[in-house]
């Protein structure tokens, strides 16, 4: 089987594994205990969270660990406007294209009286600065942008945005669980005050996430219980998972330079494999987006028969993002960028990591072709477009 689908979840690695059991067999005590099997745990605690920290210019004060970029986005975002709220300022910022625990965290919020803006979303897949700093008013309590969209793989200019955030003294959200790993952040330079990230994302485990907030933001706890995580998340620490999460990420970023040099030679040829097949487009940014991203979109058919058709093939990939490729409704992603209905419908994301090999990239290409052609030679929509009786949109 060949995976193309890193940005839907990464194989745990090695070293993630040999951090996790060594936990697991040494570390079993609970953090919050003051004995010596506590006591070692809770050492190791600290331990993944200066890691962690360090990776992303932060403060080893400034990270709370949680179940993944889920619910760090909710905490990250429901805090940013309770905050607001007892200020009389209740205006958040964010995209039309947010991974949907934004985007539904958000609506949760309108129906309390919030005030929503989703900034509209440029063809090439992203936010303009401009767009923020014109969208801020007096009672903007937060803006969120992700850092790089999950489906087109476009990196959004968050550095630009935190200046603006920054002196207009409006509290800055990034959802960065697909950049993590993948391309440097820097909380501080880049002047981010609250980010999200998921180990699952750069060969970590499933069920760990990190949320940063910044030194004197105040957090709205989602888990109330005991002290845990300085009394902002209720629960005993899922050290194994924290372990290998730091491990995982510190990994990621010692690697990251060779890494994306090899993924975006892939990438490249990928692309401009792809980009042969008649009546197909690009979707995102050519230059900026993530190094192992991939998404076309194909005129004439089903994203869900393109991916049973190259399972059939040994081809794992995704159409659309993977938290929805179960839903037969088109991309909100796409549909952000302009896409039409029908063109939303035919999509392929392919995400590339540093296990993928260039005679894996050749099989895709060859794959891909093959069954794009024949879904056209089935379809009547498609042969209504050949005779000119309907018109060609791609």
């Amino acid at each position: 089987m060949i995976y193309a689908d890193h940005a839907a979840t990464t194989k745990l690695s090695q070293t993630a594994i040999h951090a996790m059991l060594s936990c697991m067999e040494e570390n079993w005590g609970n953090p919050s205990s003051l004995y010596r099997f506590g006591q070692k745990a809770a050492e190791a605690l600290n331990e993944a969270r200066e890691r962690i920290a360090a990776c992303i210019g932060a403060e080893p004060g400034e990270i709370y660990f949680t179940s993944g970029g889920s619910e760090a986005n909710n905490q990250a975002i429901i805090s940013a406007a309770k905050n607001g709220e007892r200020k009389g300022k209740k205006h958040i910022i964010s995209s039309a294209f947010e991974h949907h625990a934004v985007l539904h965290t958000l609506k949760k919020l309108e129906k309390e009286g919030f005030q929503i803006e989703l900034l509209p979303v440029h063809e090439n897949g992203t936010i303009h600065p401009e767009q923020v700093a014109d969208a801020i008013r007096e009672d903007t309590c937060l803006v969120s942008i992700m850092y790089a969209n999950n489906e087109i793989g476009s990196i959004l200019p968050i550095p630009e945005i935190g200046v603006i955030c920054r002196e207009r003294k409006v509290p800055f959200h990034t959802d960065a669980v697909q950049a993590i790993g993948h391309i440097p952040v820097d909380v501080k330079a880049q002047n981010i005050d609250l980010l999200s990230l998921s180990a699952h994302k750069f060969h970590g485990p499933k069920g760990a996430g990190v949320l940063y907030a910044r030194r004197g933001i105040f957090l709205t706890n989602l888990i109330e219980g005991g002290a845990q995580e300085r009394g902002k998340r209720g629960g005993t620490e899922n050290l194994p998972a924290i372990m290998g999460m730091a491990a995982a990420l510190k990994e990621a970023c010692c690697h990251m330079e060779e890494n994306n040099k090899k993924i975006l030679l892939l990438r490249t040829q990928l692309i401009e494999g792809l980009s042969k097949i008649p009546h197909a487009a690009l979707n995102g940014d050519l230059q900026h987006r993530l190094p192992g991203n991939v998404s076309f979109c194909f005129e004439g058919i089903e994203g869900e028969s393109l991916l049973l058709l190259l399972d059939d093939k040994g081809i794992c990939a995704s159409s659309g993002s993977a938290c929805t490729s179960g839903s037969l409704d088109p991309s909100h992603v796409l549909l952000a960028i302009g896409r039409p209905h029908e063109v939303a419908h035919g999509s392929l994301r392919l995400s590339l990591g540093a296990e993928n090999t260039e005679e894996e990239v050749a099989q895709i290409l060859k794959a891909v072709p093959e069954v794009v052609e024949y879904l056209r030679n089935i379809s009547p929509l498609w042969k209504d477009k050949q005779c000119g009786k309907k018109a060609f949109i791609l």
